[in-house]
This record gives C-alpha cells, sequence and structure tokens, in this order.
C-alpha cells in the first residue's frame, strides 16, 4: 500500500486536485479543475450544478469509467489513478454499483435476469434467488419474466436499482436517477434508493437537477464551471 492510500483508508473516496480537459476542434477544453474530495464511508452527496458543469464528468471519474487528466483519487484506500483498465474494471466490480437516467437495461433480457447479470458475471451461484429477492424488495415480484419494452419507466428504474443494489455495493453512483420520470413516480424511486442506501450502508452519490433528492442528501457538492463551489 501506498503512503496516500495509507493516510486516507478510512475514507471511501479521496480525490485531490483532479483535473480532466479534452481536445476540441477549438483547443483544449478544461471540464474539470482543481477538485479536492473526501467522502466517508455510509455518506450520501448530491452533485449538482448546472448543465456543462462538469457533474457527471465527476462522476465518471471517481468511478473510474474516465480517467483524469491532472490529480489522484483513491478508492477505499487504493490508488484508482495508477490502475490499467482491467484494474478499474476490477475495482468496480468489487465495490461500485450504478443506477442510470436511462436505465441501461439490456432490451433482450427479462426483469431477473437484467438483475441477476452482474452476479452471473461475478460467479455468484445464488444469483436468481438473490435477484428475485431484491425485485421483491423493490415492488416486482410480479414481473420477473417482462422484458423492459414490457415494462413502465418507473418499473425499469426499479429493476435498474435492483440491479444497482444486487451486489451490495460499497458506493453507488447515481446519475439523474429520476430524470426520465415524472414527479410521482419519481418521488417513488427516490424514497427506494434512500431505504436502500440505509439499509445497506451505502456510500451514495448521485449527480440530480431535483432539489427534492438533493435535500435528501447529507451533503450537496455544488459544481460551478469544472470547480467546486
Amino acid at each position: 500500500m501506498t503512503e496516500k492510500s495509507e493516510k486516507y483508508s478510512n475514507h471511501i473516496i479521496v480525490a485531490e486536485s483532479l483535473g480532466k480537459e479534452v481536445t476540441t476542434s477549438e483547443g483544449l477544453l478544461q471540464i474539470l479543475s482543481g477538485i479536492d474530495l473526501i467522502i466517508q464511508s455510509g455518506e450520501s452527496i448530491a452533485v449538482v450544478g448546472e448543465s456543462g458543469s462538469g457533474k457527471s464528468t465527476l462522476i465518471s471519474l471517481l468511478a473510474g469509467l474516465d480517467t483524469p487528466t491532472s490529480g489522484s483519487i483513491t478508492v477505499n484506500g487504493r490508488l484508482l489513478t495508477a490502475m490499467d483498465e482491467d484494474g478499474r474494471a476490477a475495482l468496480r466490480s468489487e465495490l461500485i454499483g450504478f443506477v442510470f437516467q436511462s436505465f441501461q437495461l439490456l432490451q433482450g433480457l427479462t426483469a431477473l435476469e437484467n438483475v441477476m447479470l452482474p452476479l452471473e458475471l461475478s460467479g455468484n451461484r445464488q444469483a436468481k434467488p438473490l435477484a428475485a429477492a431484491l425485485l421483491k424488495r423493490v415492488g416486482l415480484s410480479h414481473r420477473l419474466t417482462h422484458t423492459p419494452k414490457q415494462l413502465s419507466g418507473g418499473e425499469q428504474q426499479r429493476v435498474a436499482l435492483a440491479r444497482a443494489f444486487v451486489g451490495k455495493p460499497a458506493i453507488l453512483f447515481a446519475d439523474e436517477p429520476t430524470g426520465n420520470l415524472d414527479s410521482k413516480t419519481g418521488a417513488r424511486i427516490i424514497d427506494l434508493l434512500f431505504e436502500l442506501n440505509h439499509e445497506h450502508n451505502t456510500t451514495l452519490i448521485l449527480v440530480t437537477h431535483d432539489q427534492a433528492l438533493a435535500s435528501r442528501c447529507r451533503r450537496t457538492i455544488r459544481l460551478n464551471s469544472g470547480t467546486i463551489a
């Protein structure tokens, strides 16, 4: 273990001097700059800001889906920014779950099969009963054999929640989880998200424009033009 990972081993995520820039036809575009962030295990955090402020880029970096141009990220005492893609993928499989605005369900699989998939990929032989139990927990025991096209938006997001939590991740990232839902359905999804968060003691980091959702979090981080306001 490096000196830096030892220093922050009691925190679930630490970002230091994090920066991200990309090359465009007009030159370099700075998306994030000088981000310093410490997240405690079990925290719930809302990342808010105007469109284009770098919210989705930040959680992509923290989850190891993208790599920063500068700075470092430590996840659960391990230096994420020193890992190659295989190492980051292994860490995501072990520690991280995702919920997306567009659900990201596989259209050719049933609700049960979608939730089973991450367990099967990790070699868990109890994938079917564990997936069925979590779908029951989110109120979808009567929809196990339905494909995404046969489900409403709210039902699809509940399947996505079940899939995200079925592996009991230490960290859950959610990118606009209520963005495609009406207010009533979105409120139900928010309740479920925080119920599961508390039950599993998961660290929850979400991007949202929904003030009701942000207010449920323990802490809010506001981005303004790629920096923490």
